[in-house]
């Protein structure tokens, strides 16, 4: 039995050597191109297998701290910075020396460093379990199943993708409660909570850091208190608080400042139709009136929202913000010297939401995306598309679809 899974090894050694070559071979890009073709589901065995026992790498663990022995170590980080992400975990196979720099997130440091990102889209279409779309490749990948109660099950959730983790704010029985998902384990694990507990809020992140804003307390009083939070410490840590306090707003990082758009707040049930945006240099608020996107490119809304509307779809790509109007199914641009929205087309024809929820709309990399899909008699499909903004005109690439019976509950991208 020994000399069999010995035997196994040396031949799975030889094949993975092989790989790591053919990847050294292409590392003038920044990422590897996939093969487009393969569009076949593939769960995280490739991330995972780098878990194993250190005996499952004793036949080289003597060189293990040289990496690619012929290199030295910094050549063969060097080289590994530039091999796509979703080899990482076949590689992390070679060696406990690989296994180990993998496992510690320097790698992922090094190329924030050097400007090397690759964006992964991870959604949930079922209430505790997340899949991740690679579209470099075009891999769907199953992830790990969310290990808690019914009342978290049940409970509404926002996520949020920072650094490596991704994050999963919900409520267990009476007290809000942070899963966190980890590409460096591939694991869920709790995470350490805010400091002021809070649902419906606007959150973004940048890097590393992640903001939130706003939202309702655990009594349902609306606040205008921010935390940020560091993924590499895993702290929050509290920010002066907006202007204005709302809930159900919005929010991106544009030009490495956090802005939030709209939200409901504490005299009426009208949408708030300022926004807020916060400059990390001078920790300060500054608000920007007439910010909210009205069909009337600038009026206030005169009615109240219905109750149960999900909040703004905005996205931004090369510091230009974006909106999906899931009302009349039509992309919008802000024009920031003039503050007003200018619509640039329509939504692809099969998206369908219910007051803007069930769908997502999200920036990966240059892309724009938005992830939805038809529904018909409690079935239908998840689609992403995208567009390039840089390449003209508004113009829908259906880069992938899947069946599904519901519809997209959370959505994050991670660009690491």
């Amino acid at each position: 039995m020994k000399n069999k899974r010995e035997g196994f090894w040396c031949s799975h050694k030889a094949r993975t050597s092989k790989k790591i070559e053919d990847l050294m071979a292409k590392m003038g890009a920044k990422v590897l191109k996939g093969d487009e073709k393969k569009e076949k589901r593939e769960d995280m065995w490739l991330a995972q297998i780098g878990q194993q026992e250190s005996h499952y790498y004793a036949w080289d663990n003597s060189e293990s701290s040289l990496l690619i022995h012929q290199l030295g170590r910094d050549i063969s980080i060097n080289c590994l910075l530039r091999c796509s992400r979703s080899d990482y975990g076949i590689i992390a196979t070679l060696s406990t020396g690989f296994h180990s720099l993998i496992r510690s997130g320097e790698l992922y440091k090094l190329r924030r460093q050097m400007g090397i990102v690759e964006h992964w889209v991870y959604f949930s279409c079922n209430l505790l379990e997340w899949e991740t779309f690679d579209p470099i490749h075009h891999r769907w990948m199953h992830m790990p199943k969310i290990q808690a109660n019914e009342c978290f099950m049940c409970s509404s959730k926002e996520s949020l993708a920072v650094g490596t983790e991704l994050l999963v704010f919900g409520k267990e029985i009476m007290y809000p409660i942070v899963y966190k998902y980890s590409i460096l384990t591939h694991t869920w694990t709790t995470g350490m909570r805010m400091h002021t507990p809070r649902c419906l809020f606007a959150s973004a992140s940048l890097g590393e850091i992640g903001i939130i804003a706003g939202g309702c307390d655990l009594h349902g009083n609306i606040l205008s208190s921010a935390e940020l939070y560091n993924s590499e410490t895993g702290r929050w840590e509290t920010i002066p608080s907006m202007n204005k306090a709302r809930r159900m707003c919005s929010a991106v990082f544009m030009e490495g400042k956090f802005y939030v758009i709209g939200g409901i707040g504490v005299e009426s049930l009208k949408t708030i139709t300022s926004g807020e945006v916060y400059d990390l240099k001078t920790q300060t608020w500054s608000e920007i009136p007439n910010m909210y996107p009205t069909p009337n490119e600038g009026a206030g809304p005169t009615e109240e929202p219905f109750i149960a509307e999900g909040p703004l779809l905005v996205a931004v790509v090369n510091d230009v913000l974006y909106l999906a109007d899931y009302v009349l199914k039509q992309v919008k641009k802000y024009d920031k010297e003039k503050n007003l929205w200018v619509t640039i087309g329509p939504f692809p024809k099969r998206i369908a939401s219910m007051y803007g929820w069930g769908i997502a709309f999200r920036a990966c990399g240059d892309q724009l995306m938005i992830i939805g899909g038809p529904r018909v008699l409690g079935a239908g499909f998840v689609e992403i598309n995208s567009w390039v903004p840089k390449e003209g005109l508004l113009e829908w690439n259906l880069v992938a679809r899947k069946p599904s019976s519901n519809f997209v509950y959370n959505c994050a991208v991670m660009g690491c």
